[in-house]
């Protein structure tokens, strides 16, 4: 297995661990992307070696994921019968998936060596433009770097993000479906916008965006604001993505 950052990230495409990278092309686009949607995705961020090899890494522990089933609504809320039945905030949909914790990635195995890898964190952090005393990673050793794996039969419903933002890592696909769909923006902080929430749900908004992650993508997504979810799944193949986790509070509030 390659134990070499170089080995794993492509380097010439993303020079991460260059000096003066914060006010690169790279980093103004990815920012430029975010303030447009809440997404950017940089296409090909692992070498084919390094995505062979973080597939060949989750596979190896896919058996010690936690599963969890639930019935939720987008907002992770309970049900409120005082409101109208159709209501987006009494929509539930059944979801469930699978994660791989964190101490079953050993610190040479591939996605830490990503993960630890010189510069990641500031460009992670630069692109975000985040303040360096608001960007921590998570001090849990559980889960500052998870896969989710999930197969046909488990599912994403739509939801808004908890957290302000996620840093995700495309593995490996389902046979077929599996799109990430997002509603770029739906809602702000001061208008909720039920009305284009409730098209979402009922598949009639045409403020909606697909996209097909490839494995060896790197996204970096705003979630708070923009109702999204990953299509259903089909057919045997699970689908791997890793997550590297950051917080506000060194602590990991």
């Amino acid at each position: 297995m390659p134990n070499l950052a170089s080995d794993l990230i492509d380097y010439n495409r993303y020079p991460i661990a260059a000096a003066g990278l914060a006010g690169s092309k790279i980093v103004g686009e990815v920012r430029s992307a975010l303030e447009e949607d809440g997404c950017a995705v940089l296409k090909g961020f692992l070498t084919p070696t390094g995505v062979g090899a973080a597939v060949e890494e989750a596979e190896a522990v896919s058996d010690k994921g936690h599963r969890s089933y639930s019935r939720t609504n987008a907002y992770f809320t309970a049900d409120d019968p005082d409101l109208a039945l159709e209501d987006p905030r009494r929509r539930f949909f059944d979801r469930s998936n699978a994660f791989i914790p964190a101490d079953n990635f050993s610190s040479d195995g591939v996605l830490r060596t990503v993960f630890d890898s010189h510069g990641f964190d500031d460009f992670i952090r630069d692109c975000l433009h985040e303040p360096a005393d608001r960007f921590f990673r998570y001090a849990d050793p559980l889960a500052d770097v998870i896969v989710n794996a999930a197969a046909e039969g488990n599912g994403f419903p739509w939801h808004f993000d908890t957290n302000n933002f996620t840093v995700t890592l495309a593995l490996q696909n389902a046979d077929r479906g599996g799109a990430f769909e997002y509603a770029p923006m739906i809602r702000d902080g001061q208008d909720e916008n039920f009305e284009e929430v409730s098209k979402v749900l009922d598949g009639t908004s045409d403020k909606v965006v697909s996209l097909q992650l490839e494995p060896g993508d790197l996204q970096l997504f705003k979630g708070r604001y923009s109702l999204h979810r990953v299509a259903p799944l089909e057919g045997a193949t699970p689908r791997y993505v890793a997550i590297f986790t950051y917080v506000e509070r060194r602590d990991g509030g």
